[in-house]
């Protein structure tokens, strides 16, 4: 039988972490002891008491069908409570709040909502690969727009106000803390992107799941005064509450916009597993306590990965928040792809290369805070060693 993916796969790869995990995988069967510090999925469980509401809720006999398209109120409401105490945002639990399966989902229902044929989007560059993946599918065209050290790792307004003046933008996605920089938002930039979105009549969206990690200080850019009028904001559980594989997220903002994605994603789910929403509220009510404890181990953490590239040579902000430590490659080194693989060659140990994130991260690879300590030590032994 031939038969012809659609037209609008045309623009679309695998998943970079895909194809690398199946070399992984191959090598390991080979014999090869390898140590991945790719992939930033939490290697921690949630909380017991989650996992407890979890159980609990599964055995009712009445909780298995179909669920709201909107989600559960005890889980729109948990959402609100959280919003309110660690971001000093109001967010009506009823209107202003759409629970998702993981805030990936909500990236392609975004784009599938809002973009034509030919729509531009400002997207950061380095960032998340998958905000380009969902603006193609889309049938978008993705604009990057670039983040540089010397910056810190924040738009230049200049560039934006020009891709502006060109026409044609619709969306622009923002990530602070960012991902895979791990720079902190700089005073004063959440209200300069409203102000720009504003001005330019531009849906903004802020990704928004890192800012509880290696970070006491977590910000929302719907914190800004008129932020609804024009802004969105993803966040997650899947890293603030060691809940990945739970799919559990959602898109906070004004009451009409919400509506309108709804109109898309109510045709893709059939809603939600109502013991998991049950199971996130009690999550997202844990307290300061839960964030305080799961920092402490991202710390130690970070102190061998920090080691790591002093051992391979790189350079570094030592004030990264979030799930990785982003590194600048030693003088000499051009590309990290190839850096990259002598590293997983030489001594069994994945390091990401900062190209995947878009050319302004060629020069650079990231470290996941994903493992124990034990494991980070016994990398860097390996590196030590090979070096």
């Amino acid at each position: 039988m031939k038969l012809e993916v659609a037209k609008r796969l045309g623009k679309i790869e695998e998943y970079y972490f895909s194809k690398k995990n199946r070399e992984i995988d191959q090598m390991r069967a080979e014999g090869h002891d390898v140590i991945s510090l790719g992939i930033g999925s939490p290697d921690l469980p949630p909380h017991p008491e989650v996992i407890a509401t979890l159980g609990a809720e599964a055995t009712k006999p009445n909780c298995h069908g179909y669920q709201s398209y909107k989600g559960a109120p005890i889980l729109r409401e948990a959402f609100s409570r959280w919003y309110k105490k660690y971001y000093g945002v109001e967010l009506n639990a009823a209107s202003e709040i759409l629970p998702l399966i993981g805030s990936k989902e909500g990236i392609m229902h975004i784009c599938m909502t809002y973009l034509n044929e030919g729509d531009r989007v400002l997207l950061p560059n380095p960032g998340y690969p998958t905000y380009t993946s969902a603006v193609n599918v889309a049938g978008g065209v993705p604009v990057g727009y670039r983040l540089r050290a010397e910056n810190g790792w924040m738009p230049d307004f200049d560039e934006l106000e020009g891709y502006a003046k060109e026409g044609g933008v619709k969306l622009m996605i923002a990530n602070y803390p960012q991902m895979p920089t791990g720079a902190m938002p700089k005073e004063g930039i959440f209200e300069k992107l409203v102000d720009f979105a504003r001005r330019n009549n531009i849906l903004l969206v802020h990704d928004n799941p890192y800012s509880f990690l290696r970070n006491t200080k977590p910000v929302s850019i719907l914190s800004v005064p008129g932020a609804k009028d024009v802004a969105l904001e993803l966040n997650s559980l899947s890293k603030s509450h060691c809940m990945a594989g739970w799919r559990v997220g959602m898109i906070g903002g004004a009451k009409e916009r919400l509506e309108e994605i709804l109109r898309f994603k109510s045709n893709m789910d059939s809603g939600m597993f109502y013991p998991m929403q049950a199971a996130a509220a009690r999550a997202l009510d844990l307290g300061d306590e839960w964030f305080s404890e799961l920092n402490k181990i991202y710390a130690a953490r970070e102190k061998k990965a920090y080691a790591i590239m002093d051992r391979i040579g790189c350079t570094y902000d030592p004030k990264q928040a979030g799930l990785f430590v982003w590194g600048r490659l030693p003088e000499g080194d051009e590309d990290c792809f190839a850096f990259s693989d002598r590293i997983l060659y030489g001594c069994n140990v994945f390091i990401t290369p900062g190209g995947i994130f878009g050319s302004e991260g060629m020069r650079y690879i990231r470290i996941s805070l994903c493992a124990p300590e034990e494991k980070l030590q016994c990398a860097l032994d390996r590196i030590s060693n090979f070096l």
